[in-house]
Order: C-alpha cells, then sequence, then structure tokens
C-alpha cells in the first residue's frame, strides 16, 4: 500500500487557470465584511476558502492559501493580545497595559479589513494568461 500524501492541486489539461475565482472572490468580500458582522462573516469566508481550495489551480489558488493564512496569522494574534488585555486588567500595576491592548486588537481588526480589501482588488487585477 502507498501513500499518495496531501492532495495536490489540479493542474491538468484543459483547466483554466483560474478555476476556483468565485471561492476566493466570496471569501474575500466575507473578510472584509468583518467589521459590521462582528467578525461571524470571518468565519464564513474561512469555510468558504477551505472548500474552494481543493479546485482551484493558478492565480485564485494562490490567493485562498493567503485568505487562509491571514486568518490564522490574525487568528493567533488576537488570541495573544486578548490574553495580555485580560491578564492587564486583573492587575492593577497593568491596568493601563490593558488599554494599549484594546487598542492593538482595534487596530489589528481594521488591519485585517484593509488587507482583505486589498486582496480583493488584487484579485481583480490579476490577469489569467
Amino acid at each position: 500500500m502507498t501513500d499518495t500524501g496531501p492532495t495536490q492541486p489540479r493542474l491538468g489539461e484543459g483547466l483554466h487557470p483560474s478555476e476556483g475565482k468565485p471561492a476566493a472572490i466570496i471569501a474575500w468580500a466575507l473578510y472584509i465584511l468583518s467589521i459590521p458582522s462582528a467578525n461571524l462573516l470571518v468565519i464564513v469566508g474561512l469555510v468558504v476558502a477551505y472548500a474552494g481550495r481543493g479546485s482551484a489551480t493558478g492565480v485564485a489558488r494562490d490567493h485562498i492559501e493567503a485568505q487562509i493564512a491571514l486568518f490564522w496569522s490574525v487568528f493567533w494574534w488576537t488570541i495573544g493580545l486578548w490574553i495580555v488585555t485580560i491578564v492587564a486588567f486583573a492587575t492593577v500595576i497593568l491596568f493601563p497595559l490593558g488599554f494599549v491592548g484594546l487598542l492593538l486588537l482595534f487596530l489589528l481588526h481594521i488591519w485585517f479589513t484593509v488587507k482583505s480589501v486589498l486582496g480583493l482588488i488584487n484579485l481583480f487585477s490579476d490577469k489569467a494568461p
């Protein structure tokens, strides 16, 4: 019995180089709506990205991989900042650090949204060969 390893993107003949672009566009759009949806649509966007990753090729695959990486990096930064903020507010000495943590969480949220807008603009500007 042989192990075929992780599934690779389909790169056979006759496939359009940007197959999966609708899934990438939907995921970026849902990421952009993170502020008005209190981050609930970001989770839906992540599910769409994971679902569309298997059939995506070319530029669309690159964008979906970027979306997934963006989500997980922001997720871990958010967890870390919440831990720092909660610990800071729980102690009297570090109380001002709690406000810095809240400000950093806000800036991280804004950065995520701006990065999502730029990713969507970049996806529309990429032309298939």
